[in-house]
C-alpha cells in the first residue's frame, strides 16, 4: 500500500516538474518570438522609409522631366504659331494684292465695254448704210434684169444649192478619204493575217448518202423476202432506203444527218458481214449508235482540247460534238464553228481582248444547229437559250444570240464573232448555192445600180462580187461619181442578202475622137 502511494506521489510530482518546465519553456518561446517580431517591425519601418525616400525621389525626378518636356513642347508650339501668324500675315498681303489688280483689271474691263459700246453703235449705223446701199443696188440689178425678187432669189438658191452639193461633195470624199487611208491599212492588216492563219478544208454534204454494193446481188439481199429486210432497216433507223437503178449502189435519204450517218455505217458493216436479216440489223443497228454516241463525246472533247478550252459543260461538248454531221449551205458546222473560233481568237488577241472567251464565243455561236430540228425557234435564240441554261455568261449569251444582229450586240466579243463568222462563210468555196439563187442575186444587184439616175450601163462580175456601174459624163461628175458609189452600196445592204461584201465601182469615162485628113 505504501509502495503504490509513493508511486503515487512520485507520478505527480514528475507531472508537475514536466508541467512546470514546459511552462518555464512556453515563456522563454513566446518571450523570443516578441522579440524577433520587435526586430522585424523594426527593420519593415526602416525598409519602409528607405523606400518612402526612393519614391518621394524618383517622383520628383518624374515631375521634373514632365516639367522639363512640358516646356520644351510649350516652347515648339510657340514657334509653330509664330510661322503660322506668319504665314497668316503672307496670305493677308497677298489677298490684298490681288484685290488690288483685280481693282485695276475691273476698270480695265470697264473702260473696254465703253469702247464696245460705242464700236457697236458704230456698225449698226455701218450696217445700216450698208443694208440702205445693198437695197438700191438691188432694185438697180433687178431693172436691169427685169427679174423680180423672187425670181432671182430662186435663181441664187438654185446656183448656191449646185454649189453646195458640189462643196459637200468634195468634202464628204475629203473625210472618207482620210479616214480610210488611217483605218484600212490596220484592219485590212488584221483581218488579211487572221484569215491567213487558218486554212480550213471543206466537204460538201447534202441530206443523201450513197452507199457502194459488192454487186448487184446485194440489192436483192438488202430488200429481203418480201421487202422485211429493207422495212425493217428503215423503221429502225428512221431513214430513207432507196434501191433504184443505180450500178451497184444504194441511197439513203434523210433531213437528220446523225441517222443518216448511222444508217450508213450500220448497212456497210451489214454489207460487210454478209448476214443481213432483221435480228441482225437490230443488234448492228445498235452497236452503231453506241459507235456514233461515243465519236460525238470523244469529238467534241477533242474539238475544246485543241481550242484551249477547259471549262465547257459535258452537254455542251457532247452537242459541239454533233455539229460534224450538220451541214449549213455545204458548208460542214463544226468545222466553220471551229474556224470561227481561231478568227475571233486571233482578232480578239490582236485588239487586247481575253483571247479564250473570244474562242469559245466562235466556237458556240452556231451551237443552236446542234438541236435546230429538234427545237422550235432560229437557231441563235436557241444558242443563246442553252447557254443560259448550262450557266454561261451574258457575254457569251448575247454574242450568240446577236450573231444574226437579231438583237442588239452590247459587247466587242459580239461583233467580233458577227466578223468571224462573215469572214468564214464568205470564203471561196466554203458555202454552195443553188444556180438560181445565183443568177437572183446578180439580177438584183443589176437592178439596184440602175434605178439610180444617170446610169448607163451596169455589170454584176465576179461571181456578184463586184458591181461596175457607167455613168453619163455630162450629168454626174467626179464627186457625184463618188457619192453614187455610196448610195448605191447602202440600198444594196439594206434590199439584199449575201454573204461577204460586195464591191460597188462607178466608171465614169470621157472620150473626145477627132480624124486626122
Amino acid at each position: 500500500m505504501i509502495q503504490y502511494l509513493t508511486l503515487a506521489i512520485a507520478v505527480l510530482v514528475g507531472i508537475a516538474l514536466g508541467w512546470i518546465s514546459f511552462r518555464i519553456l512556453t515563456i522563454k518561446r513566446i518571450n523570443n518570438a516578441k522579440e524577433i517580431s520587435k526586430r522585424i517591425k523594426e527593420k519593415a519601418l526602416s525598409e519602409a522609409k528607405v523606400i518612402k525616400k526612393e519614391a518621394e525621389l524618383e517622383a520628383k525626378e518624374q515631375w521634373y522631366a514632365r516639367r522639363a518636356n512640358l516646356e520644351k513642347e510649350i516652347e515648339n508650339r510657340k514657334k509653330e504659331l509664330h510661322k503660322l501668324e506668319n504665314r497668316y500675315n503672307q496670305k493677308i498681303s497677298s489677298i490684298e494684292e490681288r484685290l488690288s489688280k483685280l481693282d485695276r483689271r475691273e476698270q480695265s474691263v470697264s473702260d473696254r465695254e465703253r469702247h464696245v459700246n460705242q464700236k457697236q453703235v458704230q456698225l449698226k449705223e455701218q450696217e445700216q448704210k450698208l443694208q440702205k446701199l445693198i437695197d438700191e443696188q438691188t432694185e438697180k440689178l433687178m431693172a436691169i434684169a427685169q427679174m423680180n425678187k423672187e425670181k432671182a432669189i430662186e435663181k441664187l438658191l438654185e446656183r448656191f444649192e449646185n454649189e453646195a452639193k458640189s462643196d459637200a461633195a468634195k468634202v464628204r470624199k475629203e473625210i472618207i478619204d482620210k479616214a480610210k487611208s488611217e483605218a484600212e491599212k490596220e484592219s485590212l492588216k488584221v483581218l488579211a493575217s487572221t484569215i491567213q492563219r487558218t486554212a480550213v478544208d471543206y466537204i460538201a454534204e447534202s441530206c443523201v448518202s450513197v452507199v457502194s454494193l459488192p454487186s448487184e446481188e446485194m440489192k436483192g439481199r438488202i430488200i429481203g423476202r418480201e421487202g422485211r429486210n429493207i422495212r425493217a432497216f428503215e423503221n429502225r433507223t428512221g431513214i430513207e432506203l432507196i434501191v433504184d437503178d443505180t450500178p451497184e449502189a444504194v441511197i439513203l435519204s434523210s433531213f437528220e444527218p446523225i441517222r443518216r450517218e448511222i444508217a450508213r455505217r450500220s448497212l456497210q458493216k451489214l454489207i460487210s458481214d454478209g448476214r443481213i436479216h432483221p435480228g441482225r440489223i437490230e443488234d448492228t443497228v445498235k452497236k452503231t449508235e453506241e459507235e456514233i454516241s461515243q465519236i460525238i463525246v470523244e469529238t467534241g472533247k477533242q474539238t475544246c482540247i485543241d481550242l484551249g478550252i477547259n471549262d465547257l459543260p459535258k452537254p455542251l461538248e457532247n452537242l459541239i460534238g454533233k455539229l460534224q454531221f450538220r451541214t449549213s449551205y455545204g458548208q460542214n458546222v463544226l468545222k466553220h464553228s471551229i474556224e470561227t473560233a481561231w478568227i475571233c481568237g486571233m482578232l480578239a488577241a490582236e485588239i487586247g481582248l481575253d483571247q479564250t472567251l473570244a474562242k469559245k464565243i466562235g466556237l458556240l455561236h452556231d451551237i443552236g444547229k446542234a438541236v435546230d430540228h429538234e427545237v422550235d425557234g432560229a437557231h441563235p435564240q436557241i444558242g443563246a437559250d442553252l447557254a443560259k441554261k448550262y450557266g454561261l455568261s451574258h457575254t457569251i449569251v448575247n454574242a450568240i444570240e446577236a450573231h444574226h444582229e437579231d438583237v442588239e450586240a452590247e459587247t466587242l466579243y459580239a461583233v467580233l464573232v458577227q466578223i468571224a463568222d462573215a469572214i468564214s462563210g464568205s470564203r471561196p468555196g466554203a458555202r454552195r448555192e443553188t444556180l438560181e439563187t445565183y443568177l437572183k442575186r446578180l439580177e438584183n444587184l443589176e437592178n439596184i445600180a440602175s434605178s439610180f439616175d444617170g446610169v448607163q450601163k451596169c455589170y454584176a462580175i465576179q461571181a456578184g462580187r463586184e458591181v461596175r456601174i457607167m455613168v453619163e459624163h455630162n450629168h454626174i461628175d467626179d464627186a457625184q461619181a463618188e457619192m453614187l458609189a455610196s448610195d448605191v452600196a447602202k440600198k444594196i445592204e439594206n434590199e439584199l442578202q449575201y454573204p461577204g461584201q460586195i464591191k460597188v465601182t462607178v466608171i465614169r469615162e470621157v472620150r473626145k475622137t477627132a480624124l486626122a485628113k
